[in-house]
């Protein structure tokens, strides 16, 4: 079947020639036939063929005027992740050239990434992404594209993986499509987000529109002709345009603010476009004559642009029916770029924006990715995300009038540090507005902030890292330490680890000790143990990410030497002097399970059954306590689900895939009851086997019956059933041991 016919690529072709920019359309076809035939036998949940959704895709990044290359990588963006037997980056820049294999790679996620668990897998293709876009943002463009059409047709999945990828969007991709400008396109991403996360609360306040909208029906139409008659008499050029508060935007106000419909202002709006800035202000003063204003509600964000490039003038006033409404007032420039972001460059001035001040408008990508080198701690990254990308914006002055953005919540050190790493370094106090401040005082919009410096000033303190916001500034803080202060960074970093290897045991070794501690730097990637330790020190990883990570090396070198040798010395205990003994555990209280298609809830394992990976599972919602999983014949299981008032309680639950031979595999608790012949030693035997095949023995207690056997229960570290049925199988092997089952006698 024909492309065109198949897949809607003439519809895309046509939609090219109509804009009448210049496109290399035989390339663009080549890249549609092309990805047609590698997509082939390919569908999507909704039962489309699957290349429908990159001919959309390349529909959306048409329409923000971006070029061949851009709708040629957008057609590809899914052919080397989805079709790797077929094609490769190799083959795609032979085909199309390098620059589209570039953005293909840019968007194609980590196929196998060397990590060890999902989130931080999905914070490496973020990385990955923002890295790819400090190089050509337009990678960014066509990634926020493929989001939007995912959104679109996000209904046809189930309601966990909805949710999942409404969440994603709502916190990664609308923030990243607002610091980049693109409002047009973050406002259709949040609106498809919430009606995803609370259909109910959409749902309310669509409903709300609709009867305030139907209450003033005419309000917006009366205005438009009220303000354009007083344009014309005052001879200005202008367009001017009605709009009602989108709901994503109602929604935040009210449930985030804590606010009634009535308190929205801005429901009802203006939007005046003229074409130069001299006739916003003019139109602004003829406006505040026709209307009165709400005091407070004036925002300049021509003279004051916001950091993602947005320029207008805000003004709240009250109509003459006596509602208020929001006008903004902008040039055709200005409405471009508060449009279409960056991508405005490509769509309305054809690329001739110079690639230099392009890089300069995204500079805090490069400054995020510092983040990147400096810290090791994926949490540490994701931190700086949120507040560098997905933050308000205060802005101040220095006494030279220059503005200076900083998320809301930074310090004056932060605001040193925006102006210079310098002048940050040798930061001894600060003003606001005339009056000296403690450093940790946080500056306000407006004001006028000056920086006291010492050139014998010792440098920053230690102390800083814990009041700055910025990651620029913890970046920054962080670099003069790893730079200046490199032999005491290894002390400190020595004496956390200490501590902390401390509550592990007591016998640890200074040779043990180093042994941990290099391998855990290996793994972190770390040349020696010295630049672990400075790295630690100056705080470019938490205590909180080694801490596991040691504690697993420990259970590696420590942990097997110990439970032989308690093994060796249970060889001369008779079963009568044995009692409960305990051995450092592997076993995870919770995780590892999937409910309702959902991983990461808050889960415990019940311990009547203390289900295994590879047993069939169920889930049964607690009383503050989260999801108790059971196994699906546990007595307890089959006698509650008996109970009517228990039936909307239970959800569905399976293990989450591990891989067998993977050398982080969970541990699990099993419990083994072993029926024995009452003899000498056989105890000893037991614990020896289990050493053997190095199963940490968690507990053991013994009972005596009449019959002359001794039943022992044990309570041991299991990774899933099939490891259970080899354990129990050396335990039948044993002389003396009758029998051997599961869960305690």
């Amino acid at each position: 079947m024909s492309c065109e016919k198949y897949c809607g690529c003439q519809r895309l072709m046509e939609m090219l020639a109509a804009s009448g920019k210049n496109y290399n359309m035989e390339k663009i076809r080549e890249a549609c036939d092309y990805a047609e035939s590698l997509h082939a036998g390919q569908f999507r949940v909704s039962g489309e063929p699957y290349i429908s959704h990159p001919v959309a895709v390349a529909e959306i990044v048409a329409s923000l005027g971006l070029d061949t290359n851009s709708i040629c990588a957008a057609l590809l963006h899914d052919t080397v992740e989805d079709c790797s037997d077929k094609t490769d980056l190799r083959e795609i820049e032979e085909r199309f050239g390098k620059e589209v294999a570039m953005l293909v790679d840019g968007l194609t996620k980590l196929v196998t990434p060397n990590i060890e668990d999902k989130e931080e897998a999905h914070i490496e293709n973020i990385r990955k992404m923002l890295l790819a876009m400090s190089r050509d943002v337009r990678v960014i463009f066509i990634k926020l594209c493929d989001r939007l059409h995912n959104m679109r047709t996000l209904a046809v999945k189930p309601d966990p993986k909805r949710r999942t990828t409404a969440l994603e969007t709502m916190h990664v991709y609308a923030p990243l499509a607002h610091r980049l400008g693109m409002q047009k396109l973050k406002q259709e991403l949040e609106n498809l987000c919430i009606s995803y996360l609370d259909p109910i609360g959409y749902a309310e306040i669509q409903s709300y529109i609709e009867e305030k909208y139907g209450e003033n029906v005419n309000f917006i139409e009366n205005l438009q002709k009220q303000v354009a008659k007083r344009l014309e008499e005052n001879h200005i050029h202008f367009e001017l345009k009605g709009r009602i508060k989108s709901v994503y935007s109602i929604y935040r106000k009210m449930f985030s603010q804590n606010k009634n419909f009535d308190q929205i202002y801005d429901f009802y709006a203006l939007r005046i476009i003229v074409d130069t800035e001299l006739e916003c202000y003019t139109a602004f003063g003829l406006i505040h004559e026709m209307f009165k204003s709400v005091p407070g509600r004036f925002k300049d964000y021509i003279s004051t642009p916001k950091p993602n490039m947005y320029q207008s003038l805000h003004t709240t006033v009250i109509g003459r029916e006596g509602i208020p409404f929001e006008v903004q007032i902008r040039t055709w420039d200005m409405h471009h770029v508060a449009e279409y972001g960056i991508a405005a460059h490509w769509k309305y001035k054809s690329g001739e924006k110079s690639k230099e001040e392009i890089d300069k408008k995204l500079e805090w990508i490069s400054r995020l990715l510092e983040t990147e080198d400096e810290a090791k701690d994926p949490d540490e990254f994701i931190d700086a995300l949120k507040t560098d990308i997905f933050h308000d914006e205060t802005f101040v002055f220095t006494p030279k009038g220059d503005v200076i953005a900083l998320p809301q919540g930074a310090t004056v050190i932060d605001f040193a540090y925006a102006i210079h790493s310098g002048v940050g370094n040798k930061m001894v106090g600060a003003k606001i507005n005339g009056t000296i401040v403690p450093i940790d005082r946080v500056p306000e919009t407006g004001d006028i902030v000056e920086i006291l410096t010492s050139s014998s000033s010792k440098g920053p303190s230690r102390d800083w890292l814990n009041i700055v916001k910025t990651s620029e500034a913890r970046t920054k803080i962080r670099g003069w330490f790893k730079k200046e202060k490199r032999s005491e960074n290894i002390a400190a970093g020595k004496s956390m680890i200490d501590a902390e290897i401390r509550h592990f045991t007591k016998t640890c070794t200074e040779a043990k000790r180093n042994e941990m501690v290099a391998a855990v730097g290996k793994r972190l990637g770390f040349m020696s143990a010295d630049d672990l330790y400075n790295t630690l020190g100056y705080g470019g990883i938490s205590m909180g990410k080694l801490s596991g990570k040691l504690r697993d090396e420990y259970e590696r070198t420590l942990g097997a030497e110990e439970a032989e040798a308690q093994a060796q010395e249970k060889q001369n205990m008779t079963v009568e002097q044995v009692k409960t003994v305990a051995t450092p555990k592997t076993v995870r209280s919770g995780g590892g399970i999937v409910v309702d298609g959902e991983t990461g809830c808050q889960v415990k394992f019940a311990r009547c059954c203390n289900p295994l990976p590879g047993d069939d599972v169920v889930g049964f919602i607690t009383k503050g306590f989260g999801i108790s999983i059971h196994k699906s014949d546990c007595p307890n299981v089959l006698n509650a689900k008996r109970l009517p008032e228990n039936e909307s309680r239970w959800v569905e639950a399976h293990w989450e895939n591990e891989s067998p031979t993977s050398s982080n595999q969970s541990m699990y608790e099993a419990q083994i009851t072993v029926y024995v012949v009452d003899r000498l030693g056989i105890v000893a035997d037991i614990s020896v086997a289990l050493s053997d095949m190095k199963v940490f023995l968690l507990q053991i207690n013994t009972t005596g019956s009449n019959s002359g056997r001794t039943i022992i229960n044990l309570k041991i570290s299991c990774k899933n059933v099939e490891h259970y049925h080899s354990i129990v199988s050396r335990l039948k092997s044993i002389d003396g041991v009758v029998d051997v089952t599961r869960g305690f006698s």
